[in-house]
């Protein structure tokens, strides 16, 4: 598989397939866009060693590889349209939208956890389930059912996409540059990202203090 993703990070098209990716997992949260956006930076990070030891930066030589500040960029504004792609649609989603979250107690629990947050301007919830898996598509679409305003939730959807991305593009471009090699750089930067996840997701499921004081 990194195998694989490596040839696709010398391609022009990386940009559309890493913004592409990103705005799709708020939907679609199997899609492997953190490991996409590591790999590329890898990539990056390789080509940058390569030439530096070789004389070769600013030749064509690696101008086939990703750029590591387009590649910040296309993540950070990827993450925040789809959030913003999730919202839209959660608002307007009615009561098809509001039966199907309430079949989830998980859904309902995190919906209601997210409004008492936001509205007490704790949007720190966002960025923290931004790492967690599938938790950017519970904070997207639950700001959105539970009609919060856009400048409630926007500065925290950014805040969040800027955070992850460059925790991931650090990752895999700063991973490959101390540990030498692509592939053990983009495998340790993998799991440190795996671990930031189970840490985020560990931390939405502990309950908030009104809640342990006052149990249902």
């Amino acid at each position: 598989m990194l195998e694989t993703l490596g040839s696709l990070t010398s391609s022009p098209w990386i940009y559309a397939l890493v913004a592409l990716s990103v705005v799709l997992d708020v939907f679609l949260p199997v899609l492997p866009s953190g490991v996409l956006v590591i790999t590329s930076a890898a990539a990056a990070a390789a080509a940058a060693t390569g030439a530096a030891a070789t004389g070769a930066v600013g030749s064509g030589a690696v101008g086939s590889e990703p750029d590591i500040l387009a590649l910040l960029a296309t993540a950070v504004t990827a993450s925040v349209l789809g959030d913003m792609a999730a919202y839209r649609l959660a608002r307007r989603g009615g009561a098809r939208l509001d039966r199907a979250i309430a079949r989830s107690r998980r859904l309902t629990r995190a919906h209601e956890h997210l409004g008492t947050a936001l509205s007490r301007g704790g949007g720190a919830l966002v960025v923290i389930a931004r790492f967690a898996p599938a938790g950017r598509s519970v904070v997207s679409l639950g700001a959105g059912r539970m009609q919060r305003k856009v400048k409630e939730f926007l500065p925290w959807s950014v805040l969040a996409g800027s955070a992850w991305a460059c925790y991931s593009v650090c990752l895999g471009y700063f991973g490959t540059q101390w540990l030498g090699t692509t592939w053990l750089g983009t495998a340790v930067s993998l799991i440190a990202l795996f671990a930031a996840g189970s840490l985020a997701a560990y931390l939405l499921r502990r309950p908030t203090p009104a809640a342990a004081t006052h149990p249902a």
